[in-house]
């Protein structure tokens, strides 16, 4: 009885290991009944008729990150550039991954590489470094369009290195060399055209300055002398008019004679004393004869003219 028992017991869980199934998260198991597919198991708890169904495949739901091995490829102007990369994928039909190939991550490697040699075998080498970005997209739309009826799905595929051969990287440093020299010499010589310029505008500007400043200053010389011209003709115009009015006052004519004889004997006094050759009047009777002749004038200018 023990033994049965025991038999009964071991037949109790074989019969459980095959009939319950739990899958985890993200995952899916692929069922297939007497060889035959049956169904696609999703996560949790599940129930299988023993020894009829059983889990033929077990896929992984969880973006899958694939190291494309690296690769010779020939670019358009027959260089040699050896790329790797990395792809990203998702398996989203488990029962097309399960029998739409037989290895369907071998299938999405080959086909990057190859898909890749293709758009790289139309580009020259400089447009490889400069069109990253194009060629992944095209890998992954070359790649998800195939992968399709494999049950997966291309996320993304990434570059990681792009190295074209040791005499291609010499001859680019030294293009890129000589294109920095290039563009440092440049940049001086424009640095010394502006710096002339800033020199000649400089000189322009305050030379106008100056001009300017010399023209205010003419300016303000003249319109001084005119004002001190006007002065002296206002003072002397007024002095006029004092001396005018003080020959009109009573002893006036008399103060003007007396001060014109004095003026003449002054004159000849100090004709006299320096050592001058002078035409003098033969008699001093003379002399009086020309301050007279001087008041007269002094009494004709007072006569008013005739209206």
């Amino acid at each position: 009885m023990d033994i049965l028992a025991l038999l009964l017991l071991a037949a109790a869980a074989v019969f459980i290991a095959r009939s319950v199934k739990v899958v985890p998260q993200q995952n899916a198991w692929v069922v297939e009944r007497l060889g035959k597919y049956q169904t696609t198991l999703t996560p949790g708890l599940s129930l299988l008729v023993p020894f009829v169904d059983r889990v033929a495949y077990k896929h992984s739901l969880k973006e899958i990150p694939l190291d494309v091995p690296s690769q010779v490829c020939i670019t358009r102007d027959n260089t040699q550039l050896t790329v790797d990369g990395i792809l990203y994928f998702q398996v989203t039909d488990p029962m097309r991954a399960s029998y739409g190939s037989s290895n369907y991550i071998l299938a999405v490697t080959q086909l990057a590489q190859t898909t890749l040699r293709s758009i790289i075998g139309r580009m020259e080498l400089d447009r490889t470094f400069e069109e990253r970005d194009a060629i992944n997209a095209q890998v992954v739309a070359a790649l998800d369009e195939a992968a399709l009826n494999w049950g997966v799905k291309v996320l993304r595929y990434e570059i990681k290195d792009l190295t074209p051969p040791a005499e291609i990287l010499r001859a680019m440093q030294a293009q890129i060399t000589a294109e920095r020299e290039k563009r440092a010499l440049i940049a001086a010589s424009e640095g010394r055209r502006q710096e002339q310029i800033n020199i000649a505008t400089g000189e322009r500007e305050a030379f106008i300055a100056r001009s300017e400043g010399q023209k205010q200053a003419d300016i303000n010389q003249a319109q001084g002398e005119a004002a001190a011209i006007l002065a002296v003709a206002e003072a002397t115009a007024d002095a006029i008019r004092r001396v005018a009015e003080a020959i009109r006052q009573p002893g006036g004519e008399q103060a003007v004679q007396l001060r014109v004889a004095e003026k003449g004997v002054e004159a000849f006094a100090q004709l006299a004393q320096k050592n001058n050759t002078m035409i003098v009047p033969a008699s001093l009777g003379e002399v009086g004869g020309l301050i007279a002749s001087a008041m007269a004038l002094t009494q004709t200018a007072k006569v008013p003219p005739p209206r």
